[in-house]
């Protein structure tokens, strides 16, 4: 079976460096890194009396691992306005969390070389845990300020309307 149905000459995955987030309806600025989606189911194991000395196994709970995002260092304020619906230093007692809407639902996008969209996958119910809105500074460094958002969350899902998309072919123009 070809792993591409549409571009049947494809031959490569696609690549991990062409992708943007979206959350409120909106792409979130600068994103450079998304941590893995990844799921994990608990195994269950059970065994009855008069069974052979083997168990039998089962699934029980899933759990979906925190995403984390990482960005540079600028004066848009997404990041830290979302962190501070979790937690607000000194807003008051009674009014540190915002419980309202402290969740937000988000989609990761990638793209394929083209700048296509290739696959989609919504990420449900998530809010952060932990917020880094400096990184180490070192006189000495040449690094970008990165601050980075971990987002705990309750499950994703692959957006199926999202299809392959026709890859453009380039021909050498007439000499």
């Amino acid at each position: 079976m070809a792993q591409f149905s549409v571009n049947a000459q494809r031959f490569d995955p696609y690549k991990n460096f062409k992708f943007r987030v979206k959350w409120d309806g909106r792409y979130v600025a600068g994103v450079s890194k998304v941590g893995a989606l990844k799921r994990t189911t608990k195994l269950v194991e059970h065994r009855e009396g008069g069974d052979p000395s083997t168990t039998r196994k089962s699934p029980g709970r899933t759990e979906y691992d925190a995403i984390s995002l990482e960005r540079g260092v600028t004066h848009d304020l997404e990041f830290e306005q979302w962190a501070n619906k979790v937690w607000n230093f000194g807003s008051g007692l009674g009014a540190e969390v915002s419980l309202a809407d402290f969740r937000k639902d988000i989609i990761i996008e990638v793209y394929n070389e083209a700048g296509q969209l290739a696959l989609s996958y919504n990420v449900f119910r998530c809010w952060p845990s932990e917020y880094q809105a400096l990184p180490d500074l070192d006189a000495n460094g040449e690094g970008v300020a990165i601050q980075t958002l971990k987002l705990e969350n309750e499950g994703w899902e692959r957006d199926t309307a999202v299809n392959e998309p026709a890859e453009p072919s380039f021909t050498e123009p007439p000499a």
